[in-house]
């Protein structure tokens, strides 16, 4: 099969964005595992792929498969592309998106400067959605990891994350902690690592180690999750902007009751066709 491809990025994190609307597209773990190679293939995070909705009240689907071949719930970063992409394509003329994804309905609006909200819809503290195995429900939660205790805030935002404040952000506990947190044995399906260095209540820092994939450039739920865990344990505003290795993202929370909202850019890097 020739398959036509877009090329994109949100601060880093890269795609491979493909049109299923106009044409029937399906991938086996094996293509999508070749394909994000990036000394055999195009490389990419995640491959998003663009279908019609299965909800007449909706756009769009959307569907997002790590570079391991793994289908997953949502992706912040890949949302913000997903909606460049179908006004690039001419597969809608609206600025206002509606869209189901694996985990829930979300609404992208892409702004005058190019820009892209996206409703994240609200988050979640319930260990079970995530799911995050506990005894009892607490504010935070210490696991071991190795040697160290190590305290996490769980959050869902349509994916699983575990944010983890620190004073600084090395490179090796990074590393080791994310990969140790991502596969640890309360995660039933594997989680997301967030770092947070909280700057001052309207700024952060954050590094994210993330499932199947490892540390990227820039995880837009991951940014989503480390700001609402933050505001959850008192640290920060209901605004507030975080420093990613590969841009900044605003990210808003009014609280309980209340969506998340990201904005940030959207890239698209070039086109190509390939066979698989």
């Amino acid at each position: 099969m020739l398959l036509k491809f877009t090329k994109m990025h949100g601060l880093g994190n890269d795609f491979v964005v493909v049109d299923a609307v106009s044409r029937k597209v399906f991938f086996n773990k094996e293509q999508i595992e070749k394909l994000s190679d990036r000394n055999w293939g195009v490389g990419f995070d995640q491959l998003l792929v663009v279908e019609p909705p299965l909800n007449p009240d909706m756009d769009f689907r959307y569907r997002i498969y790590n570079s391991d071949g793994t289908e997953v719930e949502h992706c912040g970063n890949g949302a913000r592309c997903f909606a460049r992409f179908v006004l690039d394509k001419e597969l809608t003329n609206k600025t206002i998106i509606n869209v189901e994804t694996r985990g829930g309905k979300i609404q992208l609006r892409v702004l005058s400067d190019g820009q892209v909200t996206v409703d994240m819809g609200e988050p979640s503290f319930i260990p079970t959605d995530l799911p995050f195995t506990v005894d009892k429900i607490a504010p935070f939660y210490t696991l071991t990891v190795g040697e160290e205790d190590v305290e996490i805030t769980p959050v869902s935002v349509g994916n699983p994350h575990a944010v983890h404040k620190v004073d600084e952000l090395n490179d090796d506990y990074v590393n080791d902690v994310g990969c140790a947190l991502e596969s640890h044995g309360r995660f039933p399906n594997n989680v997301n690592v967030g770092f947070m260095k909280v700057l001052d209540r309207s700024e952060i820092r954050l590094r994210v180690y993330e499932r199947g994939v490892g540390e990227t450039q820039a995880c837009g739920t991951g940014a989503c999750a480390a700001v609402v865990a933050g505001i959850k344990q008192g640290w920060l505003d209901p605004v507030v902007v975080a420093h990613l290795n590969g841009g900044d993202l605003q990210i808003e929370w009014q609280g309980e009751g209340t969506p998340i909202l990201m904005t940030g850019p959207a890239t698209k890097v070039f086109e190509g066709q390939i066979y698989i």
